[in-house]
């Protein structure tokens, strides 16, 4: 059997939005992991400190305090952890993540079974500097210590830098290259309150496609993104309708398939971070950070 992970000690700092709520409400909307009975008891019995005091259920939230729980150890889904080192310095490290890993902890699920958790045992200020959708593959770039992370930023974000994608599409481009620009927004998605999705209203966004080999079951594809917005290439390649093979959530005009219940992080196509280069934060060297496709994403 498994074992459960060490828990983790939840503290949060009240903004203007929450000022006035109940403390039940709050943490019963914001962690529903446990039913409002659930948070009752733990309050009861002084696992919620309000400012490290006891804090009560109908006690009123105010902007600045901390609230801070507790939550007991779980164990958390099977996922792969084999990671590898593409890259090392003392300004930068790249990672290998595999499919199925998460970048960060979060959905109430993944703690100790994340990509950030395991290059820590290494490197324990590292802080990436960007994120992989937990079904996606690829480079990952992290900052290896505290005072790396502001130079590696500046050279990760600015113009010169590329990110290419390998993709599998559904059906045959027209083109065998082309650019999405259809911009990104928030829209309304009932298992989650809002998705990142088109919307015309959105944030805008650049994608730079390249049709690599036609394939029986769909086209294979380099897309170099010029913007980062949340799930940016299967949201273009879908709204462009072209979506990811097995994708379980965005089909055609990037929007959420009809009838889903799909979540981001839920498994079904093929997408891996293919090449990072960017200009090395110290020495201003050109770096080609790459890293090997799934056998799916490689080319003939």
């Amino acid at each position: 059997m498994r074992a459960p992970n060490g828990g983790h000690r939840h503290l949060d700092q009240i903004g203007a939005a929450d000022s006035g709520r109940m403390v039940l409400a709050y943490l019963a909307s914001r962690y529903p992991v446990a039913s409002e009975d659930e948070w009752l008891q733990r309050i009861g019995s002084g696992q919620v400190l309000l400012d490290e005091r006891p804090a009560g259920p109908e006690e009123r939230l105010r902007t600045g305090q901390q609230l801070a729980w507790h939550r007991p150890p779980w164990i958390e889904p099977e996922v792969p952890l084999a990671t590898a080192i593409l890259y090392e310095d003392q300004d930068l490290l790249a990672v290998a993540k595999p499919s199925g890993l998460p970048t960060l902890p979060g959905g109430g699920e993944f703690l100790e079974h994340t990509l950030l958790n395991l290059v820590r045992r290494r490197h324990p200020e590292a802080n990436p500097m960007h994120r992989l959708g937990r079904c996606t593959s690829g480079v990952v770039l992290f900052a290896p210590e505290a005072a790396s992370g502001k130079p590696l930023q500046t050279a990760f974000q600015a113009p010169g830098t590329r990110k290419v994608y390998r993709a599998l599409c559904a059906g045959h481009p027209a083109l065998d290259g082309f650019e999405i620009t259809a911009p990104i927004g928030e829209v309304p998605y009932a298992p989650l309150g809002k998705l990142h999705a088109f919307h015309p209203e959105g944030r805008s966004s650049f994608s730079q496609v390249t049709v690599l080999d036609r394939r029986e079951d769909g086209t294979l594809l380099d897309v170099e993104i010029r913007t980062g917005r949340p799930h940016q290439i299967r949201i273009h390649l879908a709204w462009a309708g072209h979506p990811l093979v097995g994708d379980p959530l965005y089909g055609p005009g990037g929007i959420p398939l009809e009838g889903t219940q799909a979540l981001p992080g839920d498994p079904g196509y093929l997408l891996h971070a293919h090449r990072l280069e960017l200009d090395h934060p110290r020495s201003g060297k050109r770096l080609l950070l790459s890293c090997q496709p799934p056998p799916g994403l490689r080319g003939p």
